[in-house]
């Protein structure tokens, strides 16, 4: 029974990768989080929230949430994960020195209600089961770690490499554990007392078979396709300061021919489970929590200064460091370049390994399936008018009941397209349409049907000389119908809104408050500003009277802003969720507490100071006034964004950080129907100051395209794809092109793959093909179609053809004009960038009046000459009659311009 076979370790594939991904992308995160922030949180609390990842459905106090799809994603192979299927072994075990009970490095070890410790060692330990199969994994983090913990982590880790290679078929159990052992002996023979005395047993249905226990006794022959608990560490031992530790290695392994494999991986190098006190502010280094909150700022140094975001900056710095700026932004676009080939390619291996497993399989079809109608139960529920055999619309049943030689038909509403009346002579036709595949009716084309290859009615007809009845009858039919389309679309809009738990008040002190705000989207009634409290699990606004509020829970909240009113009318504390809310009648993805920055209150007009002050100090005073005034709301509102955010990370486990709007990479563009400012910040994509707001997670973000881009054009568009290919991409049209390279050097510096091109796609299909089957997209070369960063060739080319063209069609004119045009370009080339010198001898010498007058005088008489015949000629001649003035009205400005150099 402990071999397992194909469909056993697929089950025990996929616990792994639970384990792996929980304990990688959440528990580590977590818990680096808590240690930067020195967060109070008890163990007991922690390992809770660990469980919560998995859905909380049947759960004491639970709100019936699903598994957390966000964290989950980040897996491989697990986007068809029956989710009802997976649990945990255990409640995780987390430990810290400050655990009372001391280390235990057994699995039946429990997370004690002590308070986290914030330095240490931490032993952390999970276990999940899929399908019945279950898989452990075990790590050990240490903060400022000595050189004696640093070489015992190190052995531990080369000694579970060396007992991979020892795991192979035929090998004995207790053979395993020996050699483990010996290598103790060899590398830290101090360390012999301490070391464990099994090093792991066999898993599967059972959590522990003790049946096959890699301890020193057992005589039991490793098998390949077993499944092995392998677990090494180290208990009982002490640090510099004489306080006990333990330390350990726990991975789930499969036993191979010639060695065995890991099953579950991660969080295993030094560099990511070591962390070292940075003396300098005495705050753990935790690397990787802090990188990504830099690259936002990163374009402002990295090729596109502040001074670039105005156009006199840039119009300076060409005509005076013109080299020095070409060298400037040839560097940044060659890292540019250089750095997305890197991201496509990741993103490219990326993608075939999230689908290689799933095969074809997407969520695209989601939702759309064949969906049963049965309008009546049996004979006995039809309604009596039926006995007079005339059609009869049933509202209570959504049915219409039609008569079909003799006998009553009952036919649901959603099987029924429309219904159309015409008068013909002294009758009245109905005519009834039904749902019938191989339809073109738009969105309605790919409507799911339970066999297409069955016989459809397509249509029924009926004739009567009664027209007021079939007005009546076509009239309920169609009112019916939009009755339940309306009700459906309004189910499917609501189907996201979620019921949230009840907000738990903080009991024996009053909570933070945030007075005189205004709430989006508004309450109903007069607008007055209210008061948002922070409690215990959530925040409350409250209007004036008290007769409304507006409960936000923490646990729901996705992404926390701040926006100050610097050069704003308004400063604004804004929270995104994670699902949807009703707010009176409408639900709200976002809500948004606001104070107006302009006071209204003060004397604008003259008064008394008039009299006595001279000039403009009065106003310069109020200029003052205005902006110690702005000064004190953003402090005001800020502080409270940072209670906020402390509160939902003490109270969720989740880090949640203020974000603040960069506003000197923001950029204008069409996200919906105005023109709008749109503000990158740390981990979004923002527009926060009117309704409908903007916000855009950057981790979410596939691709983005930029479309339109040509030198031609004073305006480009962008269109994000997001990772969830199900959901449209956002489109933000017209930017000015004059910000092409700020946008591209924001894009490139949050690591968001981009391409360029000439031409808007057509999404719609494109994205319809992708969600069919991802993998077979990846397969032929996934997003390479866009074309990557190595657009400007294409680009040129397609500017050469064009030219071309142009030429072709403009030949004549081109060549009747071209002597003029030559001489009419070298007269501005030289003004624009000829020398100082030049232009001085032309102003001061006379000759060279002299010399233009009688050009001027020359083109005159050219011009009065070739009017003669012209004249003479009526018939052939209207072309050159139109071009002749046009020639000499161009001689004449260039004359007319020249003369006025002179003059000057």
């Amino acid at each position: 029974m402990a071999v397992k076979d194909e469909e056993e370790l697929k089950w025990t594939r996929i616990a792994a990768n639970l384990t792996s991904t929980l304990l990688q992308h959440h528990i580590a995160v977590k818990l680096e989080m808590i240690l930067d922030r020195e967060a109070v949180i008890t163990h007991e609390q922690f390992a809770a929230q660990i469980e919560a990842r998995l859905g909380t459905e049947g759960t004491n106090g639970g709100s019936g949430k699903g598994p957390d799809m966000k964290l989950w994603g980040k897996g491989r192979g697990l986007n068809e994960v029956e989710w009802l299927s997976a649990e945990f072994c255990y409640s995780p075990i987390i430990q810290s020195r400050s655990t009372k009970q001391g280390y235990d490095l057994k699995s039946t070890a429990v997370s004690s209600s002590d308070a986290i410790a914030h330095k240490g060692v931490f032993i952390i330990a999970v276990g999940m089961r899929y399908k019945s199969y279950c898989v452990n994994m075990g790590r050990s983090i240490i903060v400022d770690p000595s050189k004696e913990q640093e070489a015992i982590y190190n052995l531990l880790v080369s000694l579970q490499n060396d007992l991979l290679a020892q795991m192979k078929d035929g090998v004995m159990a207790r053979d395993v554990y020996q050699y483990a052992l010996a290598q103790v002996k060899e590398k830290k023979p101090e360390l012999e007392k301490n070391f464990v005395k099994n090093v792991g047993f066999g898993m599967g249905v059972e959590f522990r078979d003790s049946a096959y226990l890699l301890s020193p006794k057992n005589s039991r022959r490793l098998k390949p396709d077993m499944i092995f608990n392998l677990a090494i560490g180290f208990s009982d031992l002490e640090d510099e300061s004489g306080k006990k530790y333990a330390l350990h290695l726990v991975d789930t392994v499969r036993v191979g021919q010639d060695k065995a494999s890991l099953l579950t991986d991660g969080v295993k190098s030094p560099k990511d489970t070591l962390f070292f006190l940075n003396l300098d502010n005495d705050e753990e280094d935790v690397k990787p929590s802090k990188a990504p909150k830099k690259p936002p700022v990163k374009p402002i140094t990295n090729g596109s200064p502040v001074k670039n975001k105005t156009v006199g900056g840039k119009v300076l710095r060409n005509k005076t460091r013109s080299a020095a700026q070409e060298e400037v932004l040839m560097t940044t676009a060659a890292k540019i370049k250089e750095h997305q080939v890197e991201l496509h390619a990741h993103l490219q291996s990326e993608g075939i390994a999230k689908y290689s497993e799933e095969g074809g399989g997407s969520s695209g079809k989601e939702g759309k399936g064949w969906k049963r109608f049965q309008s009546y139960k049996g004979e006995a529920a039809l309604p009596k008018e039926i006995d007079n055999l005339r059609i009869f619309v049933d509202r209570k049943a959504q049915t219409i009941i039609l008569p079909v030689h003799g006998f009553a038909v009952p036919f649901h509403i959603s099987t029924i397209k429309n219904a159309s009346k015409s008068d013909e002579g002294d009758f009245t036709y109905l005519r009834i349409n039904f749902q019938t595949p191989g339809q073109l009716a738009g969105k309605k084309e790919d409507t799911p049907f339970e066999d297409p290859d069955a016989t459809f009615i397509r249509s029924v007809t009926y004739r009567s000389p009664d027209g007021h009845r079939f007005d009546t009858v076509c009239k309920q039919i169609t009112d019916l119908k939009k009755e339940v389309n309306k009700r459906e679309q309004q189910k499917k809009e609501m189907a996201d809104v979620i019921e949230q738990d009840v907000l738990v008040e903080i009991k024996g002190r009053r909570p933070h408050k945030l007075p005189e705000v205004f709430v989006r989207p508004a309450l109903d009634g007069k607008r007055l500003p209210g008061e948002v409290e922070i409690h215990q699990n959530g925040l409350r606004y409250q209007s004036p009277m008290g007769s409304q509020k507006i409960d936000v829970l923490f646990s729901n909240v996705k992404h926390l802003f701040f926006q100050p009113c610097d050069r704003e009318l308004l400063v604004i504390v804004h929270v995104h969720l994670k699902a949807p809310i009703m707010i009176g009648k409408k639900k709200a993805h976002d809500i948004q507490f606001l104070r107006e920055a302009s006071d209204v209150q003060f004397d604008e007009t003259g008064n008394r100071k008039r009299k006595h002050r001279y000039g403009d100090e009065d106003e310069i005073e109020m200029e003052q006034q205005e902006r110690r005034r702005r000064q004190m709301l953003n402090k005001e509102f800020k502080l409270f964004a940072e209670k906020v955010a402390e509160a939902a990370s003490t109270s969720t486990g989740d880090a949640l950080e203020v974000d603040i709007p960069f506003r000197e990479l923001s950029f204008e563009g069409v996200p919906f129907r105005t023109n709008v400012r749109l503000q990158p910040t740390t981990e979004c994509l923002v527009h926060l100051v009117d309704p409908p707001f903007l916000v855009v997670t950057l981790n979410d973000i596939e691709i983005a395209s930029l479309e339109r881009v040509q030198f031609t054009l004073k305006q480009f568009d962008l269109v994000l794809i997001f990772k969830d290919f199900t959901k449209p991409p956002l489109h933000i049209n017209s930017i000015p092109s004059a910000q092409l390279d700020d946008v591209k050097n924001w894009l490139d510096s949050v690591d968001i793959p981009l391409s360029e091109g000439p031409v808007n796609l057509n999404w719609g299909p494109i994205m319809k093909t992708i969600n069919e089957s991802p993998y077979d997209f990846f397969q032929q070369g996934g997003w390479s179609f866009l074309g990557g960063g190595g657009n400007e060739s294409d680009a040129d080319e397609g500017s050469d053809s064009t030219s071309e063209f142009e030429a072709d069609s403009d030949e004549m004119i081109s060549e009747q004009s071209s002597d003029e045009e030559s001489a009419y370009d070298g007269s501005d080339a030289s003004a624009d960038s000829g020398s100082g010198s030049d232009f001085d001898d032309e102003s001061d010498d006379g000759d060279d009046w002299d010399e233009l007058e009688r050009k001027a005088a020359k083109s005159d008489l050219k011009r009065v000459e070739g009017k003669k015949p012209q004249d003479s000629d009526d018939s052939d001649d209207d072309r050159p009659k139109k071009k002749a003035p046009a020639k000499s009205s161009g001689k004449s400005a260039k004359t007319a311009k020249t003369n006025g150099k002179g003059k000057r």
